[in-house]
Order: structure tokens, then C-alpha cells, then sequence
């Protein structure tokens, strides 16, 4: 397949993923489409990091830092809170079947799968609450020099 249309897919899916999760959890409507770009922007960073053979952790890192800025940006624009546009931002990078993968060893008694499975879960989570810890400290920066010009 056209490496185009695969960055094509990846667009299309993870903007009607997001989108859909801030349907589900009620976000205004007029903050609906940043936010499915935001969750977008931060999946691809991930995708692109990811297939040129960064590494999962520093990819969603990376990721984590894009979501936290664009949600900084488009809430800047809309006028609205930044959290409107960062936990559907995130949801793409959420690592939902590894997790799954967890528990269902877990349950079938695989306790060494399973605590390998854990550990990076939790690995991929910490790398990308770290990396949108990263992008709120850069805003705090950004705004608080511009207070000062």
C-alpha cells in the first residue's frame, strides 16, 4: 500500500476517534472539530515517530507534547479551557489493547506475559503524561514571557 494513503487512513481514523469519544463525553460543539484535530495532530506525531523507528516510549512522549500544545493553542483560540481539547487529544495514544492483552493474561494465569504487559502499559501512560506535563510547563513559560514584554 502507497505510503500516502496509509497517512491518509491514519488522518481520517484517528480525527472520527477522537471526535467521537468528545461526542461521547459531551464536549461543546464548537470545540468539537479542534479537538479531533488535536487528537490527529498528536497520532501522527506518534505514527511518524513510531515507523521511522524512534521507539514506542518516545514517540507517545513526543505525542503527549503535541496534544498539550495544540490543546494550548485551540483553547487559545476558541476562548475555551484547555481540557476540552486535551483528554480527547489523548485518547488516540491511550495504549487500550496492551492493556487488554494485561488483563486477559492475568486471567488465564500468564503472570509473566501479564507483568510484562503491565510494566509497558505503564511505561507508554508515564511517557505520555510526562510528555503533556512537558507541553504545560512550555505554555506556563510561553505565557508568562509574554507577560513580560
Amino acid at each position: 500500500m502507497d505510503y500516502f494513503v496509509k497517512f491518509l487512513i491514519q488522518v481520517v481514523l484517528s480525527y472520527i476517534g477522537t471526535a467521537g469519544f468528545g461526542l461521547i463525553i459531551n464536549i461543546p460543539k464548537r470545540a468539537l472539530n479542534l479537538a479531533g484535530w488535536s487528537g490527529t495532530i498528536g497520532w501522527l506525531t506518534y505514527w511518524v515517530l513510531f515507523e521511522a523507528g524512534t521507539g514506542r516510549m518516545f514517540a507517545n512522549l513526543i505525542a503527549g507534547i503535541s496534544v498539550g500544545i495544540c490543546g494550548i493553542i485551540f483553547a487559545h483560540i476558541k476562548r475555551m479551557p484547555v481540557i476540552l481539547f486535551n483528554i480527547p487529544g489523548l485518547v488516540p495514544l491511550v495504549p487500550g489493547a496492551t492493556a487488554y492483552q494485561a488483563v486477559s493474561s492475568l486471567v488465564l494465569g500468564n503472570f509473566d506475559k501479564a507483568i510484562a504487559l503491565i510494566v509497558k502499559v505503564s511505561m507508554v501512560a508515564g511517557a505520555i503524561a510526562t510528555g503533556f506535563m512537558i507541553a504545560q510547563i512550555i505554555g506556563e513559560w510561553y505565557y508568562k514571557t509574554q507577560l513580560k514584554l
